[in-house]
């Protein structure tokens, strides 16, 4: 693969203080790309984060609890000179757009912030923007979701909690019966932040080939950093996980026309600065949105990307916050594809250890093996996958030859199959 290097030490360091909320997951990967830039900054932690992802506290100096007080942490934040708050994960991004506000400091538009976190608002948003969405009932009524499930027509529908993350709780529901469960299952549950459902989302279901773009933006331009194709499975209960995704070509024609309705979702949800995490179904009748989350996007390895592309979203959140001027400059460059990229998750079909140390050993031999991101801790246990909560982690493959991805794909499925996580 062409590595193509990031190297911003060599310019002067940046006046602007930047504020994380909840530099949580992918979000820690942040603070180090500010520090290469020479941006100052400070965390501050959401009443909800998802404590269970992983998290750096020693690349902060500073850390606020918000206690539920805008006005006071935005005074502390003042205090320290803080020029610019970004959300890293989602938990923090409707504090991060309060923040914001209340600080005058670039951030996102403010007159429905909540389409930026609630799945029902976000769709009506991109609805009444004219976009296409996705058919929506929230309800805290099993009865009257099944009510508009029978009267809609056809099944499947989808069922998941209206704020929260990744595949939490999402249930396809081909029958009464199983609405009715799904229901009583969500709105008895605690999301990935440790918040009850009491409504409960319902959706049409969308068949199509499913994506996801991840961008930048800053004062209303946006960055396409990068566009995938997703590919998933079934697992019992009714749900499905992710298998893995290929990165695309920027002249995928259908990566193209999902990448351009992106540009309008940002747009409909006024994520005018910041990362985002956008999941798009290209059906028959063209793209739909899924959701799209104004935050980092999980999982990543930017270090990969960037030989892969020639950048990644973390390092150009960092670009935007310290050097805005050049990446408004850098925003209408289309990306090109130096290497072929897919990301498989890691699927333990039952409960296991997941492998630390040399139990890693056979994945990282594959021939197109690039990286390793862990979800899990090594040597912790190994649930068997339903959802990302329960996926050990991902193998990232970098090829120039389509063939040997495929091949160490189907290498790492059988790894898996004959005791990856058996724990010996």
């Amino acid at each position: 693969m062409n590595n193509i290097p990031v190297d911003p030490m060599n310019e002067p360091p940046s006046s602007v203080t930047c504020a994380v909320v909840d530099a949580y997951g992918a979000g820690r990967l942040l603070p180090p790309a500010l520090r290469r830039y020479g941006v100052d900054h400070v965390h501050v932690r959401s009443p909800f984060p998802d404590t269970k992802l992983a998290y750096c506290p020693e690349d902060f100096t500073v850390e606020f609890q918000h206690d539920g007080d805008v006005r006071r942490t935005a005074e502390r934040l003042r205090q320290h000179g803080v020029g610019i708050v970004v959300a890293a994960a989602e938990s923090g991004v409707l504090l991060a757009n309060e923040l914001s506000a209340a600080l005058g400091t670039p951030g996102n538009g403010m007159r429905h912030p909540e389409a930026r976190r609630d799945k029902y608002a976000m769709h009506k948003a991109v609805r009444e923007a004219g976009l296409a969405a996705a058919d929506s009932i929230t309800s805290t009524s099993a009865d009257e979701i099944l009510a508009w499930a029978e009267a809609r027509g056809p099944w499947p529908v989808v069922l998941k909690p209206p704020s929260s993350a990744g595949t939490d709780n999402v249930i396809f529901c081909d029958s009464a019966e199983a609405v009715v469960a799904a229901h009583r299952k969500i709105a008895a549950g605690i999301d990935r932040y440790g918040r009850g459902n009491p409504t409960v989302l319902a959706q049409q279901f969308l068949a199509g080939e499913e994506h996801y773009v991840n961008t930048v933006s800053r004062d209303g331009v946006h960055r396409v950093i990068e566009i995938w194709h997703y590919y998933k499975r079934p697992v019992p209960g009714g749900r499905s996980i992710n298998d893995y995704e290929d990165l695309l070509p920027p002249d995928d024609p259908g990566g193209s026309r999902v990448a351009a309705y992106v540009l309008d979702v940002l747009d409909a949800l006024e994520i005018r600065n910041g990362a985002a995490h956008t999941e798009v179904m290209l059906t028959d009748d063209g793209p739909v949105l899924v959701e799209c989350g104004a935050r980092i996007g999980g999982g990543q390895l930017p270090d990969v990307l960037s030989r892969c592309v020639g950048t990644n979203q973390v390092e150009s959140l960092a670009l935007s916050i310290a050097r805005p001027e050049e990446f408004l400059r850098r925003a209408r460059e289309p990306y090109r594809l130096h290497s072929r990229l897919r990301c498989v998750n890691l699927i333990s079909e039952t409960d296991g250890v997941v492998p630390s140390g040399a139990g890693w050993d056979t994945v990282r031999s594959l021939a197109s093996f690039a990286g390793l991101v862990m979800n899990l801790p090594e040597g912790g246990p190994a649930p068997q996958t339903v959802d990302l909560a329960t996926c050990p982690g991902a193998v990232y493959l970098a090829s120039d030859d389509p063939a040997v991805i495929e091949a160490d794909t189907l290498r790492l499925r059988a790894l898996e199959r004959s005791g990856l996580y058996a724990g010996g």
